[in-house]
């Protein structure tokens, strides 16, 4: 990982682990937070590009394609792709905490 993608990540940390129950893990073999053994965010393979779930990626993708994204691997799954370089950090949070939201138990979301 080279340093401007390690800073990408460690904003991604700070707001991830902020998350009740959130841990820091791997999936694929990248970096990445769950939520009682569930994924939420994880890093993609470029080191710069973060994997979430998210409900509403249609209408994060029509505001800005160049930031918001998929592939056709996540078509059919309700995730997207953020391009960390340009992302800014309040859309960063409301993006982990929505991501957080739909993979977290029941309990822990109302907390």
């Amino acid at each position: 990982m080279d340093i401007d993608a390690l800073e990408y990540w460690n904003r991604v940390g700070l707001i991830a682990l902020s998350f009740p129950g959130a841990v820091s893990a791997t999936s694929y073999g990248t970096p990445a937070f769950k939520v009682h053994k569930k994924l939420f965010a994880r890093l993609k393979e470029d080191g710069k590009t973060l994997v979430v779930f998210n409900d509403e990626r249609d209408k994060w993708i029509k505001r800005d394609p160049g930031i918001f994204f998929i592939t056709d691997h996540y078509r059919n799954y309700p995730m997207m792709l953020v391009n960390l370089a340009h992302v800014k950090r309040k859309d960063l949070k409301t993006l982990l905490l929505s991501s957080w939201q739909i993979q977290a138990p029941p309990a822990l979301r109302k907390g």
